[in-house]
C-alpha cells in the first residue's frame, strides 16, 4: 500500500470519526446559529494559529474560540483561554480583518467551552459573551 493509499484510508477514517473538538465545534457554530449569528468561516487557518469559528452577531464580527472537553477534572474548559491564547487570537483576527478589508467593523471575541461526557448525548454548553479584549501589540480594534 502507498503513501497516497494510507493517507486517503486516514482522511476518511478521520472524516467518519471526527475528533472530541471538531465534534464541539461543530455543535458551537449550531448553537451560536440558534441564537440568530451568521457564520462567516470555521477552522480559519493562518500562520499562526486557527481561528475556531468566525461569526456576525448584527454588524459585529465576532471571533469564537470552542474548548470542549470530556469533563472538568483538569479544569473548566475556558480556562484554557489563557493570556498566550489571546494573544494568539487577537493577532489571527487582526490578520483576518486585513485580509477581508473589515478592520472598520467592530470585534468581540468570544468563548465557548463545551462539556461532552462519554455518557451523555447532547452535551453542555456555556456562551462566555465579550470573553476577552484585543490583547498584546495588535490590539488596534474599537
Amino acid at each position: 500500500m502507498g503513501l497516497r493509499d494510507r493517507l486517503d484510508r486516514w482522511f476518511a477514517s478521520w472524516r467518519r470519526n471526527p475528533s472530541l473538538g471538531q465534534r464541539g465545534e461543530s455543535f458551537a457554530a449550531r448553537f451560536l446559529k440558534k441564537q440568530g449569528y451568521r457564520i462567516l468561516a470555521r477552522s480559519d487557518r493562518q500562520r499562526w494559529g486557527e481561528i475556531d469559528v468566525i461569526a456576525l452577531d448584527g454588524t459585529t464580527i465576532v471571533f469564537v474560540e470552542v474548548k470542549t472537553r470530556r469533563s472538568h477534572e483538569k479544569g473548566h474548559p475556558a480556562d484554557a483561554v489563557d493570556e498566550a491564547k489571546q494573544r494568539r487570537l487577537t493577532r489571527l483576527a487582526l490578520v483576518y480583518l486585513k485580509q477581508h478589508g473589515l478592520l472598520e467593523h467592530s470585534v468581540r471575541f468570544d468563548v465557548v467551552a463545551i462539556t461532552w461526557s462519554a455518557e451523555r448525548q447532547t452535551p453542555q454548553i456555556q456562551h462566555y459573551r465579550h470573553a476577552f479584549e484585543a490583547t498584546g501589540g495588535g490590539s488596534c480594534f474599537s
